[in-house]
This record gives structure tokens, sequence and C-alpha cells, in this order.
């Protein structure tokens, strides 16, 4: 018999531990998924706390107006942090009770896809700084993680599919059969969606398992990202091209690191072709010049995996089985665009 999620929550929150809880909602998660997540766990007192969606509030100045509505709730050690809302409000909602009185405690019910299968898993928290992806932050786990897909009812078409990303590249990561992209691709992304959440989020924890601060086991998760993060920055400093979601940057990232993996590794060709034309499915391509490429490739410096002045790739030997700490020469980088831009 499937066990509801809700219960759990319900204990901990209406038991004597936590002396206060704030419920942390963006614009949107307030309007269309907080009376839901009321009713289902029977919360029955809380204060809340409002910020504005999107990357470009995930920063400091967001942090400092969470800090400032729970200390003018007078929140204290014991008071609990519910973040509700997609990866942006996950993140931002961990770094700010991980460094609020030196760390109060917090749970994350993610509401969208990508935050069902990634972001809201693995203890990453963090802010960007300066439209640097994720520069500030720490390694903290939520007590607990509530998935329910119930709450991608609420999302358009478009930010339902930003998370879609996130599944496909741990279908590339894992050697397990029934999950691999083979696998996948026989999948309907709406009928099978509770399986596809179930099953792609439960990749990724069995990895950060293994690795919890990114030592060496879990650097994999970053396939994909080296390229994509970079993307990402690149939209919103850029007026050449619109701000991308962080699955539309992700997708030039597989498809680029795939490449690249084709290259080094012999990764089958005929594999970066298939995961291409299933991504275009569901996401455009954008359009990218020479100029962009290489200002792209300029911000991976900054990237977290990074070693001292080396930008470190996670490259592919064949499906299931990533390569970290991998060096990738300027000249592949750039063909690796021309190959996406076909």
């Amino acid at each position: 018999m499937e066990i509801d999620p809700y219960l759990s929550i319900a204990k901990k929150i209406n038991s004597d531990k936590f002396s206060s809880i704030f419920i942390l909602v963006d614009e949107n998660t307030e309007k269309f998924c907080l009376d839901l997540f009321i009713s289902k766990s029977g919360i029955n007192s809380f204060n809340k706390i409002i910020i504005s969606s999107g990357e470009e509030n995930k920063n400091i100045d967001t942090c400092i107006s969470i800090w400032g509505q729970l200390n003018s709730f007078k929140a204290d050690r014991k008071s609990l942090l519910i973040n509700l809302g997609g990866g942006v409000l996950t993140d931002i909602g961990g770094f700010a009770a991980s460094t609020y009185l030196r760390g109060i405690e917090f749970i994350n019910i993610p509401t969208t896809l990508l935050g069902m299968v990634d972001a809201a898993h693995g203890g990453k928290t963090g802010i960007d700084f300066k439209l640097l992806k994720n520069q500030i932050g720490v390694f903290n786990e939520p007590i607990s993680v509530l998935l329910d897909s119930e709450y991608l009812k609420t999302l358009s078409k478009e930010e339902f599919i930003n998370g879609y990303a996130e599944v496909i590249k741990h279908s590339l990561l894992t050697d397990k059969p029934e999950l691999t992209f083979k696998s996948l691709v026989k999948l309907d992304l709406f009928k099978d969606l509770d399986y596809i959440i179930n099953s792609y989020s439960q990749v990724k924890n069995e990895i950060v398992k293994s690795d919890k601060y990114e030592s060496k086991t879990r650097k994999v998760l970053n396939l994909g990202h080296t390229i994509g993060h970079a993307v990402e920055s690149y939209s919103h400093i850029s007026d050449k091209i619109v701000n991308l979601k962080h699955g539309q940057a992700i997708v030039v990232g597989i498809i680029t690191e795939l490449y690249i993996s084709y290259k080094k590794f012999n990764f089958p060709l005929k594999e970066v072709m298939s995961v291409k034309e299933h991504l275009k499915k569901y996401f455009s391509l954008i359009s990218l010049k020479e100029d962009d490429i290489m200002n792209i490739y300029d911000l991976m410096v900054y990237d977290k995996k990074n070693e001292g002045s080396k930008i470190n790739f996670v490259l592919l030997k064949e499906i299931g089985k990533p390569e970290i700490n991998q060096i990738v020469e300027i000249e592949l980088f750039r063909e690796s665009f021309l190959f996406y831009n076909k």
C-alpha cells in the first residue's frame, strides 16, 4: 500500500520539537500551491515569508529579506523553515535556513519537475553571486523532501518541461538498464510522471549518498553543467540572447559535452544524435554565434569544480560510465558548438 508522504510531514510539524514554523513561498506558489499544502498537511499555525520568483532574485538581497522576516517574527534556533517552490526557492531557502542563527532545520517541498528530480535533493544550498550560478552556498541536508506531483498541475507546459533536462542527465549517468536513456525514451513523460519523479530522483540520491561533499563521485552529477551553467549565466548578462531557464541551458551543455565525449572517449556518435534529437522534441535550440561561444568559454573559469586554472568537465565513456576531471581544449569546445548549431 502506498504511504501518504504527508503523514511524516504532519508528524514533524505537529510535534513539540519546533518553537515556530515558517513557510517560504514566492508569488506563484503562494497563489497556486500554498492552500494545497495546508489542506494536505493539516498545518494550522505558521508564519508566511514571500519572495519574488526567478533566477534573477536568487541573490544576497533576497536572503537578507528572508533573514529579516525571520528576525521580525522572532524565529529562534528551534524554528523550522518549509520551502515550498521550485529549484530557485529551495536553493535559497535552504541557504537562508542553514545560515540563520548558524542554522535552523528546513524541509523542501518542490513544486516543479526540476525541483522534484534534482534541486530539492542532495543538500546543496546556495545563491548566485554577480550573475554566476551558485557561487555562494553550503552543504546542508533538509530534514525531509516531500514529493507530490499534484503541484505540477499548476505549471505552464514550458515550466514543466524545464525539469526534463535533469531527468535526461540522470538517465545518462545510471547503469541500471531499466533507467538508462534507452529505457527513458520509451516512457510517457505525462502518463509515467510519478514513476519518473521517484526513479530519477533516486538516481541522484544514491550518487549523493556515496559522496555528500562532492569530493569525487558526486561530481558526475555535473554532466552538462560545466557548459550549461556558463550558458545560463551568459544569458543573464548578454543582450544577444534572452534569459534562459536552467533546463534550456543544461540542454546546450548536455549536447555539447556528449559531443566532446564522442571526440575524446569514442562515446557513440549515434547515441549523441539520439539524445540531441530527443531533446529537440521538448526544447528549442538557441542560436549561438562565435563571440557568444567565446564569452561562454570565459565564464566557465568560475565553475566550482575547477581546480587552479583548469576547467574540469564530466564526460561519458558510455552511458552509465562517466569520467570526472576531464580537461577540454578550446578548439574542441568550439567544435562542440558547431555540432550543437547544426
